[in-house]
C-alpha cells in the first residue's frame, strides 16, 4: 500500500511537468500527433437521413493546424468551417460548440471516399484519404 501511495504521489508531481512541456497550439507541438492517429481524423455516421463527417478529433488540435480541408468523392478540396482556438484562455483548445459543429453533413449514403488536408504555418501539408466502411460509426 505503501508503494503504491508512493508512485500514486510521484506521478501526481511528475505527469503535469511532462503534459506542460508538449504545446498542442504550434504545428510542432501537434504533428506528431496527428501523424499517429491518421486514422481517426474523421468519422462518417448515417444519422437522421443524412450523412454526418465528424471532425472532432482534428479540431481539438485546431490551434496548431493553419487550415483544415476536405473532399469527398474525388470533388475539389474545400476548407472546414470551424470554431476558433480559444487564446487567451486556460484551454484554448476547448470545443465550446457554441458557433460552430464539428460536423458537415451531406445526403444519406453519399461519402463513399473522403480526403482530409491539413495545412501548417511551416509550410507542410499532410493528406490522408479514407473508404466510408474504414471510417463509418453506427
Amino acid at each position: 500500500m505503501r508503494l503504491l501511495s508512493s508512485l500514486l504521489a510521484a506521478a501526481f508531481f511528475v505527469l503535469p511537468q511532462t503534459a506542460a512541456s508538449q504545446d498542442f497550439t504550434t504545428s510542432a507541438g501537434v504533428k506528431p500527433i496527428l501523424e499517429l492517429i491518421k486514422a481517426q481524423w474523421v468519422a462518417v455516421r448515417p444519422y437522421d437521413g443524412k450523412d454526418h463527417l465528424y471532425f472532432t478529433t482534428l479540431l481539438v488540435y485546431r490551434c496548431g493546424i493553419q487550415q483544415i480541408s476536405f473532399a469527398y468523392n474525388g470533388g475539389p478540396f474545400q476548407p472546414l468551417q470551424h470554431e476558433p482556438c480559444h487564446w487567451g484562455e486556460n484551454d484554448p483548445m476547448a470545443l465550446k460548440l457554441e458557433s460552430h459543429l464539428p460536423y458537415v453533413v451531406a445526403p444519406l449514403d453519399s461519402l463513399e471516399n473522403i480526403a482530409v488536408q491539413l495545412s501548417f504555418d511551416d509550410g507542410t501539408v499532410m493528406v490522408q484519404s479514407y473508404d466510408r466502411a474504414s471510417i463509418q460509426i453506427n
